[in-house]
């Protein structure tokens, strides 16, 4: 499974020069499967630029939302493929007995915030609810859970046909203050999607001084962030949805922090990742371990 980051930035774009290293673009990940399928994880800003040439390439496109705030659904409008009339794309999201997706997000794509309608795009495009259990999509299963952040929210588990698993958790508060390294799992929100992962992407917006003010926003602080992929025992982890106010220098700081509590909960060295803009990744399943001498 290949993994590419179009936009890490978390709430609000972040645009300017003190930002260029990690980027301004809101939520949005692309994942190339081992069959030849992408899938794309929320349509932030960042879509925008995954976009561009992106159609002619692949016209039949799956966007799976995590949630309709408008960080992680402002790039839609400006998706390149929504404008082409080969284009067919499914966007998948939580349902809420409010309203139909569709509605939901022409919420958005329509006038005053828009100078198009949904109705008028040229592409085929459809919505969908998540299903209530897995479903195959571009030949990797799909788990979709509710996540502990405002609005409906879901958490993505995408199990690759070669077993390759990745966690997309982009807005979470897995204790919603509450001690994690004290709690039971069963009270821990997306414990069972992140379980033993390859990569877990994972919010992590707030410094552990920061997050006092902001306990129940919906996002981690770093030592959350840690515990929770150390009890959920993910291979990888990804710190994403980075504060609008964290700039590149902060970043590097917050990382070295990081890395050092990192070790102390007895992760391994080379195990974290801050997202950035462009940023690629490989990911697989470990090796099976050789069967016993004489087995």
């Amino acid at each position: 499974m290949k993994v590419k980051v179009w936009g890490a930035r978390g709430s609000v774009p972040a645009p300017g020069p003190e930002m260029n290293r990690y980027g301004g673009n809101t939520s949005c990940v692309e994942l190339e499967l081992c069959g030849g399928s992408t899938l794309i994880l929320d349509a932030g800003t960042g879509i925008r630029g995954l976009g561009v040439g992106f159609a002619a390439k692949l016209p039949t496109i799956n966007i799976l939302l995590t949630h309709l705030h408008l960080d992680h659904i402002q790039g839609l409008m400006f998706f390149a493929p929504c404008f082409r009339s080969e284009s067919s794309i499914t966007i998948w999201g939580p349902s809420s007995p409010e309203a139909s997706l569709a509605a939901r997000i022409g919420r958005y794509i329509s006038a005053p915030l828009s100078p198009v309608e949904v109705r008028e795009l040229p592409c085929d495009v459809s919505f969908l609810d998540t299903p209530a259990t897995e479903w195959e999509l571009g030949g990797a299963r799909i788990r979709a859970e509710s996540v502990t952040h405002r609005g409906p929210t879901l958490g993505y588990r995408i199990t690759d046909s070669d077993g390759t698993t990745l966690t997309y958790i982009s807005d979470h508060e897995p204790g919603l203050g509450a001690p994690l390294e004290e709690i039971g799992q069963e009270w821990i929100s997306g414990y069972d999607l992140a379980r033993s992962a390859d990569l877990l992407i994972h919010d992590c917006q707030y410094t552990d001084e920061e997050y006092p003010d902001h306990v129940g926003w919906g996002h981690s602080r770093l030592s959350d962030t840690l515990t929770f992929a150390r009890r959920t025992d993910a291979r990888r982890v990804m710190l994403f949805h980075h504060d609008p106010l964290h700039t590149d220098d902060f970043l590097d700081t917050f990382l070295d922090t990081a890395n050092g509590r990192w070790r102390a909960l007895g992760g391994e060295p080379g195990q974290l990742t801050m997202a950035s803009e462009r940023l690629e990744l490989e990911v697989s399943a470990p090796a099976p371990a050789p069967a016993p001498a004489g087995a």
